[in-house]
Parts: structure tokens; sequence; C-alpha cells
């Protein structure tokens, strides 16, 4: 996946004079086919009291199964749904490869780097960098440590000053000097009060960071806790964005293709978890059935079911201090011939108008997402926007798109699908606690991003730390 040939970005024929690109870059994109992955699992588990139950066949379930697998620990994975990944999904349809919202995988997550074989999900990277709308044209927003001449070249663009930039080499080179466990213990504020307090200017603020990392936190007023910002700004100075060739469920496939035999079952949904005579809890189904755990149970489901299934006699169910993340996710289909964008770049909207936060062409990253000759867009919306239909929606969107690229060009697009996803992401504003105690009560282990950081990395890492926790506490000798 070396960028090796120097087309454009943009294809200047879609623009009218004053909207064109402030540099022009290329890449060579390699061709792939569309393979087709099954995770086959079984409807029934062998044993009906296994030493753990898993709640929820999410990342951080199956990053727990995956560490009672290494364990030796006999366990039963419950899912209600009929396929493994929870938030982290992919529909097919008409030929195309949909992730259920707008999803990126950065390769130098460190716990993803030790459970994920990349080299079987065939990461196809995005640019580093973006490109930002504003004032009626595109400005390039690159890393100058993998794009220096590009980054050069926009030092004088709109999109903050030179000052500005300076200072985002100088973020940088901070967190690259800070441990993964300093970062996300540190003192935290709002990342907008730390932005200011570092310097930035409004300019840049608004015209990058809100779109960019807003369109990452689902925050475009940035409260989220800057121990989250710098993580993640750790993790993309040190590796890459990118997407599996075969949609992003490939990472959540992989690791369910790893557990063993009759140990996930599907279709099965908990509707509580009691307390047994022998101290240790059980999960009942909603069909009535019963399932007592060996050892203990381990929630992986999403903060506002882990609520419902948490809250018992002694317990009332909790309910979220802070309204959850929400978006809204529209994806476009269109000849290859028929889209503004000719290469895997993020386009940003950094003009402080309208309701698209960010977009892309996905067959320009992976050109397995969508059939031959045909392109996949993929547009992103901050919040739910319940007082509009799908269609008004739609229209809106298509509407203020033909102000960047033309109406000629997005005219010819057809929607596909719209994907309104009201929890996306726990919200992490201050005050947070990136590394809670898995230990709900004894016997029951909680994980999920909620837990940790609201990344794929968090939910694989609380995973993890619930099965640690479980086996601290029972001191279960491996089997």
């Amino acid at each position: 996946m070396t960028f090796i040939r120097s087309p454009h970005f943009l294809n200047p024929s879609c623009f009218s004079p004053h909207q064109s690109s402030t540099r022009h870059f290329a890449f060579q994109i390699r061709a792939q086919t569309a393979p087709q992955v099954t995770v086959t699992a079984p409807q029934s588990s062998s044993d009906p009291n296994p030493g753990v139950i898993v709640i929820g066949a999410g990342l951080a379930g199956l990053a727990a199964a995956t560490r009672l697998t290494s364990e030796r620990i006999p366990f039963l994975l419950l899912e209600a749904s009929d396929s493994v990944g929870g938030r982290v999904k992919t529909d097919l349809i008409d030929g195309f490869l949909l992730d259920r919202g707008f999803q990126i995988f950065i390769t130098a997550y460190p716990e993803a780097r030790k459970l994920l074989d990349y080299s079987s999900l065939d990461l196809q990277k995005f640019y580093s960098g973006a490109l930002v709308y504003y004032d009626g044209q595109f400005h390039t927003v690159a890393d100058p440590v993998r794009h220096f001449w590009d980054s050069l070249g926009s030092l004088t663009n709109q999109i903050g000053s030179i000052p500005d930039k300076l200072r985002i080499g100088l973020t940088r080179l901070q967190v690259l000097g800070k441990s993964d466990e300093e970062i996300l213990s540190a003192s935290e504020e709002p990342t907008i009060d730390m932005l200011m307090k570092l310097g930035f200017s409004d300019a840049i603020v608004d015209r990058f960071f809100r779109p960019f990392f807003g369109g990452i936190f689902f925050d475009r007023e940035l409260g989220t806790t800057s121990r989250l910002f710098n993580f993640i700004f750790k993790c993309l100075a040190l590796g890459d964005n990118t997407l599996p060739a075969r949609g992003i469920s490939a990472i959540p496939e992989q690791l369910a293709q790893k557990l063993s035999p009759n140990s996930i079952v599907f279709n099965k949904r908990v509707v509580s978890i009691e307390s047994e005579e022998s101290g240790l809890p059980g999960v009942r189904l909603e069909n009535g059935e019963l399932l007592r755990s060996k050892f203990g149970v381990i929630v992986a489901v999403e903060e506002p079911e882990s609520f419902k299934l948490l809250a018992g006699k002694d317990k009332p169910e909790a309910a979220p201090r802070k309204p959850v993340r929400s978006t809204v996710c529209l994806y476009f289909s269109a000849d290859r011939g028929q889209i503004p964008i000719q290469d895997p770049v993020l386009l940003l909207n950094g003009s402080g108008k309208g309701i698209v936060n960010n977009m892309f062409c996905a067959t320009n990253v992976a050109s397995s997402y969508g059939p031959p000759n045909k392109a996949l867009i993929s547009v992103s919306l901050i919040g739910l926007f319940e007082d509009l239909s799908d269609n008004d929606l739609t229209g809106q969107v298509l509407r203020e798109l033909s102000g960047w690229f033309g109406e000629k060009i997005v005219r010819s697009w057809k929607h596909l699908r719209t994907y309104r996803i009201g929890f996306a992401q726990p919200n992490q504003c201050p005050p947070t606690d990136l590394m809670k105690n898995p230990r709900d009560r004894p016997g029951v282990y909680v994980c999920g991003d909620y837990m940790t950081s609201a990344t794929f990395d968090g939910a694989l890492v609380s995973g993890r730390m619930a099965v640690e926790a479980l086996l601290k506490d029972k001191a279960i000798s491996r089997i």
C-alpha cells in the first residue's frame, strides 16, 4: 500500500473556478475483490453451566472470550443478535459494504496490535491528513512526517496560522513522550479548553479540530476529555487510519474465528443477572431459561443496556449522567467517473455551516467496498436529527454537497441507506475514569468502551481487564 504516483485529489472538472484544491497528490490503490467471510457458531452449547458466562459479542465480549480461551477456561458467549460485532458491523447492500456508521481503524492501537492479525485484515490506508472545505475551497491539512512537502505547501492556507501548525507538531512531540497509562490517568479538562490553553487560534479550532476530532468523538463542541484527545492524537502520530478490505466487521469476525467451537450462542437475550445459593451469579434469558456459571459472569454490552442488567433488588437501575453520543451516516453510490474525490482522503466541513461533518469515498480507500466501476460515498452527521425524516435528511445533505461539488455531479448519486445510531459512543466529558475497576459485585465483572477509552482499543482492553479481575478473585487455575 505504497503511494506511488500522482494524479490529483479532486477532479477539477467538477468545480467552478473558485473551488479548487490547494495541493494535488495521488496514490495508487491496489485492486481488490470483495471476499465473503462467514463466522459460524452453533446455536446451542454442550455445557449448560459453563465456567464463565459472557454477555455480548461486541469487541469487549470477544476480547474477554479470547483471554478466557488463552487461559483454557470454559465459557459461553451469549449474543442477542444473529452475529458478532455489536456496533462494529458491516452490511452487504447491492454489492456495497456499508459499515454501520463512520468507523476508522487506527493501526497503532496497542491492544489491537496484540490481538489482531493485521495482514489477514488486509488494511487499506487513508491519506494521512484531510481536505477541509472552507470559504468555497478545499484546503489541505497533511501530516508533516508522512507528507512533508504537502504540509509545507499548506502552511499558509486558511486552515489556521503558521504558529498553529507548529503547535500541532509540538503537541505531537508531547504526547509521544508519554506512556498510555500516563495519558489516560493525567489531569483532564475539556479538549476545547486544552486547545485554547495551548494557544491554538479560533480559526484552526473551528476549521480543523471541530470537524476532525468532533467526528471521532461525535462531539463538535469538543467537550470530550483531553485524556481521550491525547490518546487518539498519539495513536494517529504512530499509526495509519485504515479500513479492513472486507469491511469494519472483519475485526470482530477475526476475533470470533479464534474461539472454540460451541462457545458462541446467537439470538439469546439476557434479561437479568440473578444470585444463586452458591454465591455465584447466573443469567436469566428472555425465554425464561436460567444459566448458571461456575466462576462468574462478564457483562459486555453497551452502557445503557448494562445499567439495566446490573440493576437488582438491592441496586436500582443507574442512568447515564451525560447524554450519549449519536450520529447519522448516509451512503450513496455513483459511477466511478461521477465522483469528485479520486483518492483516499477524508473531507471535513470547516465552513461552520450546514449539517455535514465529514465524508469520504470508501471505494477510494478499499475498492472492495463496491462493485467494479462503482463508487461508495459515506457522509457523516453528528446527532440524530430526529425532527427530519430520512427522505428530508437525504435531500438536505445532497443540496449541501451540491454547493461543495456542483449539482451536476451530486444529482447523479443514488442513496443506498441511512443509519441513525442512537448510541454511537459513550459520553466521555470530564470528569472521567478511563481505567475503571471491572468488578461490579462478587462474581460479576463489566467491560466495554465506557469502562476505559471510547475507542476500538478501549473495548479490547476492557475485555481483557474483566477476565484478569475474575482470575485474580477466583484464583482459577488453568484447566
